[in-house]
């Protein structure tokens, strides 16, 4: 949900099964894997366990993996 978006700087959101809340506005977060700026209109993934999004597929599964003991 992007309600509330648009102020500058990094978002705060809360992450949900198939959507997000907005906690404090932004224009992006910040990747768990990768560090990279996500802009919110462009945010997929994201893991509602740990709170964490996710710059693509790519950086999801990499986190997947560390986090099941199948790290590379």
């Amino acid at each position: 949900m992007l309600t509330g978006v648009g102020a500058p700087g990094e978002a705060r959101l809360q992450y949900l099964d198939a959507d997000f809340d907005v906690i404090k506005p932004g224009h992006f977060v910040i990747c768990a894997v990768t560090q990279k700026k996500i802009p919110l209109e462009d945010l997929r993934y994201w893991c509602v366990d740990s709170q964490e999004a996710y710059f693509d597929a790519e950086a999801a599964f990499t986190q997947w993996k560390r986090r099941n003991g199948r790290a590379d």
